[in-house]
C-alpha cells in the first residue's frame, strides 16, 4: 500500500471514529448520568443501613450494576416518550432525540433492553424481591409518571414515589426486612423531592407550559403559592428526617445534625416563598442538592458509630 493510500484510509477512518464516539456520548446522555449517580448513592446508603453491618461487597456491586441498568433504561424510555415536548423547550432541545442525533427506534430498543436486562440481572444475582421493586420503579417512572406530566400536576407525587424507592432497593438487596427503617428512608426521599422539583418547575414554568407539561398546579400559579407548597413540604420533612434516631438507625448526633440541616432547607424554602424569584428558586434547588447527600452521609456515619 502506498503512502497516498495510507493517508486516504486515515482520512476516511477519522470521521467514522469521531462519529462512533459521538454516538457513545449521546447514549451516555440518554442515561442522565448525574441523576443515575444520585440514585446509586442512595442505593448504597440503603444497602449499608439494611445490612446492619453484615454487608457483602459482591452483592452490593451486583445490585448497583443491575439498578444502574434499570435507571439507564428508565431515562431512555422517558426521553423516548417526551421527544416531542423536549423539542419545544430550550433546556432540552439539544438532547439526542429532539436534535436528531439518535432515532426513536434505537432509543426505544435501548431503553427496553437496559431496563429488562437490569431486572433480570438483579433477580439472578441479588434476590427476587429487589428485582420486583426495580421493575415497579421502572414502570412507575415510564408508564405512570411520564404520561401524567401532560395531564396533571399530581404527576410529581407519582414521580416522587419512584424517586424514593432506590434506598429501599438497596435495603432489600442487603436482605433486610422492609420494616420501619426502610419506610423512614422512603419518607425522607419522598418529601425531599417536592421542594426540589417545584422550584425547578417554577423556574422553567414558561417552557413547561409551552411544551404542554403540567408540572405546577396551574400554568400560571398565583404568587407565593408554589413557595408556600415548598415550605409545607420542608416542614413535613423535618420531623420525618429525625425518625432514624427513633427507630435505631442513628443516635443523638444524627438527630442534632438533621435538625440543623432541616432548618437550613426550611429557611431556603421560606426565602423562596417570601420572594419568588430566579435567585431564590435556584437557592432552594442548590440547598436541596446539598441537604440530601449530607443528611444521608451523616446518617450512615452515625449508624456506623452505633455498630462499633
Amino acid at each position: 500500500m502506498s503512502t497516498l493510500d495510507s493517508t486516504r484510509v486515515e482520512t476516511v477512518a477519522m470521521p467514522a471514529r469521531s462519529s462512533a464516539v459521538g454516538r457513545l456520548l449521546d447514549y451516555a446522555e440518554l442515561t442522565k448520568p448525574r441523576i443515575a449517580l444520585l440514585v446509586l448513592f442512595t442505593v448504597a446508603i440503603g444497602y449499608y443501613l439494611g445490612s446492619d453491618g453484615r454487608w457483602q461487597p459482591a452483592t452490593l456491586l451486583h445490585a448497583l450494576i443491575g439498578i444502574a441498568l434499570v435507571a439507564a433504561g428508565s431515562s431512555a424510555l422517558n426521553q423516548f416518550s417526551e421527544r416531542d415536548t423536549d423539542a419545544r423547550m430550550h433546556r432540552t432541545a439539544n438532547r439526542p432525540l429532539p436534535s436528531g442525533r439518535l432515532q426513536p427506534g434505537e432509543v426505544l430498543a435501548f431503553g427496553i433492553a437496559a431496563g429488562g436486562l437490569g431486572c433480570v440481572y438483579i433477580a439472578a444475582t441479588v434476590n427476587l424481591s429487589t428485582a420486583a421493586l426495580a421493575a415497579t420503579t421502572l414502570l412507575l417512572y415510564t408508564v405512570a409518571y411520564t404520561p401524567l406530566k401532560r395531564a396533571t400536576s399530581l404527576c410529581t407525587a407519582v414521580g416522587a414515589v419512584a424517586g424514593a424507592l432506590p434506598p429501599v432497593l438497596g435495603w432489600s438487596a442487603a436482605g433486610g426486612t422492609l420494616g420501619e427503617g426502610a419506610f423512614v428512608l422512603f419518607g425522607i426521599l419522598f418529601l425531599w423531592q417536592f421542594p426540589h422539583f417545584l422550584a425547578i418547575a417554577w423556574l422553567y414554568q414558561d417552557e413547561y407550559a409551552r411544551a404542554g407539561l403540567r408540572m405546577l398546579p396551574t400554568p400560571k400559579p398565583r404568587v407565593r403559592v408554589v413557595g408556600l407548597m415548598c415550605v409545607a413540604y420542608t416542614l413535613a420533612l423535618l420531623p420525618i428526617s429525625l425518625l432514624p434516631s427513633q427507630v435505631g438507625l442513628a443516635g443523638h448526633g444524627y438527630f442534632l445534625a438533621a435538625t440543623i440541616l432541616g432548618a437550613g432547607y426550611l429557611l431556603c424554602a421560606v426565602r423562596f416563598w417570601l420572594c419568588e424569584s430566579k435567585r431564590t428558586a435556584r437557592g432552594l434547588i442548590y440547598a436541596s442538592l446539598l441537604y440530601l447527600p449530607l443528611l444521608l452521609l451523616l446518617l450512615t456515619w452515625n449508624h456506623f458509630q452505633l455498630l462499633r
